[in-house]
């Protein structure tokens, strides 16, 4: 389980406000967060990644602190809008850079490598380049890292918002597989509640940097009486 207990962050100097989160994520699911720009769905991924330092509060993995660990040493992969692949090298090799930078790959992790290639069925592209493939096929090289890297918390900004519906559709399910088959704990950031619907049981709304609240995700996107998440939705 990832636990997130009073994570304290503010921007700027003394006078900027303080955004606070409180949430928990379990084993095999994929939590949504929605709301709107700028409410702080970004900052909380960038908070467990490791790529802001919080002022206050704790990250927990099955009860372990992760706060003040190095990005590099943190459990955590995390997929982009934009894949954040090399464009002069293969498929294999960009993979491969998640299991090791060096690329002195032993026996058993070049297995992996081609293992996940196949898995998210790349194995007939291993040879192309990024350039040469469609926005899925990239993303699905994204999440082929993901898989070589191991790492117990999947992090999701936007990561398919360049993506048709069918696609969207198609990826988010493989994703929720993949995080079901691995045990992880993934949170995904959209604007489109639609995602949501389709990844997520649960689904956390982000205002004000707060978790204004975390419910089951057809209650909070059908139901949900508060003022913010109704004019957020537009359902005012």
């Amino acid at each position: 389980m990832l636990e997130i207990r009073q994570l304290a962050f503010a921007y700027g100097g003394d006078q900027a406000p303080v955004m606070q989160f409180d949430l928990d994520v379990t084993a095999g699911e994929v939590l949504s967060l929605i709301g709107p720009s700028g409410s702080g769905k970004s900052t909380l991924l960038g908070l467990v990644a490791g790529f802001l330092a919080p002022s206050s509060g704790q990250i927990l993995l099955d009860g372990v602190a992760i706060e003040n660990l190095p990005v590099a040493s943190r459990p955590v992969s995390i997929v982009f809008q934009q894949h954040n692949l090399f464009p002069h090298l293969d498929l294999y090799t960009n993979v491969a850079l998640g299991v090791d930078p060096s690329l002195r790959l032993t026996r058993e992790q070049a297995g992996a490598v081609k293992a996940a290639l196949e898995r998210l069925g790349l194995d007939q592209l291993q040879q192309r380049k990024p350039g040469e493939l469609s926005g899925g096929q990239r993303q699905r090289v994204a999440l082929a890292r993901v898989l070589v890297r191991k790492r117990k918390i999947l992090l999701l900004d936007e990561a398919f918002a360049a993506l048709g519906p069918a696609l969207r559709v198609e990826l988010i399910g493989l994703v929720k597989t993949l995080v079901h088959e691995n045990n992880m704990v993934a949170m995904l950031v959209s604007h489109q509640p639609r995602d949501a619907l389709i990844a997520s049981p649960r689904t956390a709304f982000i205002c004000d940097g707060r978790v204004a609240t975390l419910q089951a995700t057809v209650e909070l996107l059908e139901q949900s009486q508060l003022p913010d998440v109704r004019n957020y939705l537009g359902t005012m």
